[in-house]
């Protein structure tokens, strides 16, 4: 993982950290989402954990790591270019 990668992630984390009570954790496929999302875009999941001290846990978690879910702009990027 490169270090922009790194400080992306990390200041994403921060981002969200401030204003945790804006999202959700998504059961389905552990992605962090925003609160008001129906479904998960990552995996069409519809069941979610809104406790604070999960969602931190995941962001912290999730800020450390490479990025593994595949979004729709992965697609276009990858038969597009960016």
């Amino acid at each position: 993982m490169g270090e922009d990668e790194i400080k992306k992630r990390k200041k994403l984390a921060q981002k969200i950290l401030k204003n945790i009570y804006y999202y959700k954790l998504c059961e389905g496929c552990e992605s962090v989402i925003l609160i008001d999302s129906v479904f998960c875009p990552v995996c069409d999941g519809y069941r979610f954990d809104k406790s604070l001290e999960h969602i931190e846990k995941a962001v912290h978690e999730l800020a450390n790591k490479k990025q593994s879910s595949v979004l729709p702009a992965d697609y276009f990027n990858e038969y597009f270019g960016e």
